[in-house]
């Protein structure tokens, strides 16, 4: 597709294509024809060219969180494509752009964008509970007999064309390379993001990173090139020893092989505990074990799992008076469509970043479904699914 320099396109035409509707918790993904509305004021519609699942996307198929289970609807969120049109006063995008989708916005115009302490934006955040357009509550996917469905996480990258608000959307250097690209639009940003943006992590520190899928990988990809010293990586699933180390982890613990605790385990290596823990693995048992990994007076923990349960955290009040601190990070940190092009502009000069090593699998779009059980049985990192 090419760009019209200058020019953007107000389409009022509605797109048929292809996307996976997910109907009911579990069931199925249906791939069908649906149709797809124009944009709307400050809108963009997309045509997608790669998507990947991760964790978030599998939870909400699943439908672990019964308040956030909305039918029928179409998920995924970590997408790059190609910018078929724009509504009415978007004029930082353009048709033909090479863009990235986003799930936590950046209007750049609210208290929260304005402010250089936060990334979540007044409108624009994540919310798992949003699944209508914000111009007018209506959807902007309707099936073939004219019934809405609902949208997912600002983005529902499962489908051909997409309908976006423009604070999701970001334009990147159309010389980068979309497949790999794509990644950035969740789990590299997250991971890498929060040993940035809310870590801060320094030469010479000491990590320890609790559960090594994408996220988690892509922190010890952060903490090397951020100069770590020392990068322990902790999961009970050996295969993941291998592509740690590829990336940059030093040592590799899987609790079920130890006699004592993790923590002390890692309180052994490294005097004491490490200077920062990041859990990714959404388990606040494993939550507990990287706060208590981390050293007393200074240690910081990065929360960056999802966490299904309602239970609350694992940690007494007191504890706190050691030192030890302990925080979230919403995608990494990072203020979106300011960030992000830096990120990939970077990206592309840094030969020796193996971002391929993420991407353990492709597939045409149609097979959806064998994606999510290479995900379920902790097959893939990323599937890559290109249309």
């Amino acid at each position: 597709m090419e760009a019209k320099e200058g020019v953007n396109s107000h389409s009022a035409n509605e797109i048929t294509c292809k996307a996976a509707v997910a109907w009911g918790p579990g069931q199925p993904l249906s791939i069908q024809q649906i149709r797809v509305q124009p944009p709307q004021k400050l809108e963009v519609r997309i045509k997608i060219l790669f998507t990947s699942i991760c964790h978030t996307d599998l939870n909400a198929w699943q439908g672990l969180n019964e308040s956030q289970r909305v039918y029928p609807r179409i998920l995924g969120h970590e997408a790059s494509g190609v910018v078929e049109s724009v509504g009415e006063g978007v004029d930082d995008i353009k048709e033909g752009d090479h863009v990235l989708t986003i799930f936590n916005g950046e209007c750049g115009e609210c208290t929260y964008c304005k402010s250089k302490t936060t990334n979540l934006c007044a409108k624009f955040r994540v919310d798992p509970l949003q699944s209508v357009m914000r111009n007018d509550g209506k959807t902007r996917f309707l099936t073939q007999d004219e019934k809405p469905i609902y949208h997912f996480l600002n983005t529902s990258t499962f489908s051909e064309y997409t309908v976006m608000d423009s604070a999701c959307v970001v334009k990147i250097n159309p010389k980068a390379p979309l497949n790999t690209m794509t990644l950035l639009s969740c789990c590299l940003s997250t991971g890498i993001g929060s040993v940035i943006n809310t870590a801060n992590i320094h030469q010479g520190s000491t990590v320890a990173v609790f559960g090594l899928g994408a996220v988690g990988l892509a922190v010890i990809l952060g903490a090397k090139t951020r100069g770590a010293s020392t990068i322990i990586g902790i999961d009970i699933n050996d295969d993941k020893r291998i592509k740690g180390q590829k990336l940059g982890m030093t040592n590799f613990i899987n609790p079920s092989e130890l006699k004592t605790s993790v923590h002390e385990k890692i309180r052994d290596m490294t005097e004491g505990g490490v200077d920062f823990s990041f859990e990714c693995a959404g388990n606040l048992d494993v939550l507990r074990e990287a706060f208590l990994s981390t050293h007393d007076g200074w240690g910081l923990t990065v929360v960056l799992g999802i966490h299904p349960t309602p239970r609350m955290l694992p940690l007494h009040p007191m504890e706190l008076f050691d030192g030890r601190t302990i925080t979230g990070s919403v995608f990494g940190g990072c203020k979106g469509k300011t960030q992000l092009p830096l990120f990939v502009d970077q990206f592309m000069n840094m030969e020796d970043l193996k971002l391929e090593e993420f991407i353990t699998h492709e597939l045409p779009f149609n097979k959806i479904d064998q994606a999510f059980e290479l995900l379920i049985h902790g097959k893939s990192l990323r599937c890559l699914l290109h249309f």
